[in-house]
């Protein structure tokens, strides 16, 4: 059943969440659209960076605590977003989660694509397309430095999808 039709001035509809005064929109590239939640056009967009470059396929939008976070698609990365100006505060780095329903036999699971945060009881979810589970998480600093390269792990290249 169809409620309602609208628009909105993003290529195309990745994820969408709010810190109740705007919406924040992902299209599946490096922009973070600012939409008026009235009118759904776009206020502002900010290209979202880290280390000065762009992490593009942002997916999945949940606001937390005055950041905007993006699961990064096609990776086990969610990115820690500054809404004032797109610069990535931070990371988190979900590969386990994967490796744990591989290893329980889940083979035809697919990308990292749900993140919920409930306000009320400070709690997160995550989640993805075909993941038997629902997994609530408590994030806890990294014990030892991470030696990784983020860019490697969380920065893959811009996907480009044929819009009809």
């Amino acid at each position: 059943m169809q409620f309602e039709k609208f628009t909105h001035e993003m290529q195309d509809g990745w994820g969408l969440a709010t810190d109740g005064k705007v919406l924040f929109g992902s299209d599946g590239t490096s922009k973070l659209y600012h939409l008026d939640p009235q009118t759904l056009k776009v206020i502002r967009t900010e290209t979202v960076k880290y280390k000065g470059h762009e992490v593009h396929n942002l997916n999945e939008l949940e606001y937390i605590g005055d950041e905007v976070w993006a699961n990064v698609w096609q990776t086990d990365c969610i990115a820690r977003i500054s809404p004032k100006d797109g610069v990535v505060l931070g990371w988190v780095l979900l590969p386990s989660l994967r490796d744990g329903l591989i290893a329980a036999g889940n083979r035809n699971i697919d990308v990292l694509n749900g993140i919920a945060w409930d306000r009320e009881k400070n709690r997160l979810f995550v989640t993805g397309k075909l993941w038997p589970k629902l997994f609530e998480i408590k994030l806890h600093p990294m014990r030892k430095q991470f030696h990784g390269d983020i860019k490697e792990i969380c920065m893959s290249n811009p996907v480009h999808f044929a819009i009809p």
